[in-house]
């Protein structure tokens, strides 16, 4: 397969994460200005479009690095701990990247793998408000004939769709059918994205309302999605991993500042009888529980991600999941070796099973306690920083209010729910992509 050209960089691990920590370096100078003025960060995402970092899932036969879940996820929790404003609206970008890997032709491939190479972002359209829980869906794909489609809906949380070139729109194929994704442009016809979210935290993340209204979409940009969960899969593990990065990037980055504010701008309590906070051993001990959480997180989230790749490296060798496996070994001649084919095959199904719910229990583990540290975090900040750290001036709520605002997208207590049941009678968690 010819590569594709690009015009930003293609970035091994080491450097994905050495450009990530310099961008989250500059982005968090004027986080906490951003956030107090609602300023989107139009300027900042096309640095990080520029840098490389939106194209490191892309897979190497279309161009990209293909770079391991382990990376991309440390990538996310370092643009966390500068701005998670910023880390989250690339959320869907990678988890959509995603999708198009698993189930698009070699054709749509090629396409949208190329707008990523040449810089360009998938935005989201996915939730909506109103229905009966976050998976009903009511828009819909209407067909017009000849291979083309009308689509219609209004969504909502549709995080970095105003700031996207292509925003991936779920929907059903025809009334009440399949779930698919059409491929819209940001700008056609009949696409209004509005700038109405009015979140306390993570306020500057563009996730306002997509309104669809007759908008044509070709077959070639339709790609299907229910299929996504027919059999086993990382999609919903990955898409989670990504969130517990993002909180954990909340955590790290309010205990960092809630240091620097200590040593430098806290006052001793007198009962102390030191004369620097930063000596109080009331104040050393909670930060020492702080950092104690926060590590636990940190460490989970990257188990987390390294389990996603294994349950990728097998899916990727399971026969089943291929175009020439399965069908390859039925074919084979001669009864021995057809019966040897056909184990071999449900041992590598077996396989990818197990690897894949292990992953989606590692991450509903790292979910839960980076959402439990970065809530934490940011609100006994308060508590060793002391009075002043309250100054609305200071910005240092944005720290809690973010971790309050993201941790909200799945409940922590629905994870810890499929931990609790796998080590009682080992139940696998479920195969949806929110466990």
């Amino acid at each position: 397969m010819t590569r594709a050209l690009t015009t930003v960089p293609v970035l091994t691990a080491g450097a994905a994460v050495e450009v990530a920590a310099g961008l989250a370096r500059s982005f968090a100078r004027d986080a906490a200005d951003r956030d107090a003025r609602r300023v989107l960060p139009v300027t900042e995402l096309d640095e990080l479009s520029a840098s490389g970092l939106l194209a490191i899932t892309v897979p190497v036969p279309y161009g990209g690095a293909g770079l391991p879940v382990e990376t991309v996820a440390e990538v996310v929790r370092l643009l966390a701990t500068g701005d998670p404003n910023i880390a989250q609206i690339p959320h869907s970008h990678y988890a959509y990247i995603g999708q198009l890997r698993r189930n698009g032709t070699d054709a749509q491939r090629r396409q949208l793998f190329g707008e990523v190479l040449a810089g360009r972002r998938f935005g989201n359209a996915q939730s909506e408000a109103g229905t009966k829980h976050v998976r009903d869906i009511r828009t819909t794909l209407t067909a017009l004939g000849d291979d083309r489609w009308r689509l219609d809906g209004r969504k909502f949380y549709a995080t970095g769709a105003l700031l996207a070139h292509r925003i991936p729109v779920l929907a059903h194929l025809g009334p009440d059918g399949p779930l698919h994704v059409a491929w819209v442009d940001r700008h056609a016809d009949g696409v209004e994205v509005i700038d109405d979210w009015d979140g306390l935290g993570q306020r500057t993340t563009a996730s306002g309302s997509v309104v669809l209204r007759g908008v044509d979409v070709p077959d070639s940009l339709i790609t299907p999605y229910a299929v996504t969960f027919d059999g086993p899969q990382t999609y919903g593990a990955f898409a989670q991993v990504l969130h517990a990065a993002i909180d954990a990037g909340i955590a790290r980055a309010a205990l960092t500042e809630a240091a620097a504010f200590v040593r430098e701008r806290s006052r001793p309590y007198p009962d102390a009888g030191v004369d620097r906070a930063a000596d109080d051993p009331l104040v050393v001990h909670a930060f020492g529980e702080l950092e104690l959480a926060v590590r636990a997180g940190e460490a989970l989230l990257a188990e987390a991600a390294r389990a996603i790749d294994r349950a990728d490296a097998a899916l990727t060798a399971d026969p089943a999941r291929t175009s020439t496996g399965l069908t390859a070994n039925v074919a084979r001649t001669g009864t021995g070796l057809t019966a040897d084919a056909a184990r071999t095959d449900a041992a590598a199904r077996t396989d990818a099973a197990a690897l894949t719910g292990a992953a989606s229990l590692a991450v509903a583990a790292a979910r839960a306690a980076t959402s439990r540290a970065a809530v934490d975090a940011g609100s006994r900040l308060f508590e060793v920083a002391g009075t002043r750290s309250a100054a609305a001036g200071l910005g240092l709520d944005r720290h809690w209010r973010n971790a309050r605002t993201h941790t909200l997208h799945d409940p922590t207590t629905w994870k810890i729910q499929h931990l609790g049941r796998w080590a009682v009678d080992g139940t696998p968690p479920p195969n949806h992509g929110q466990a």
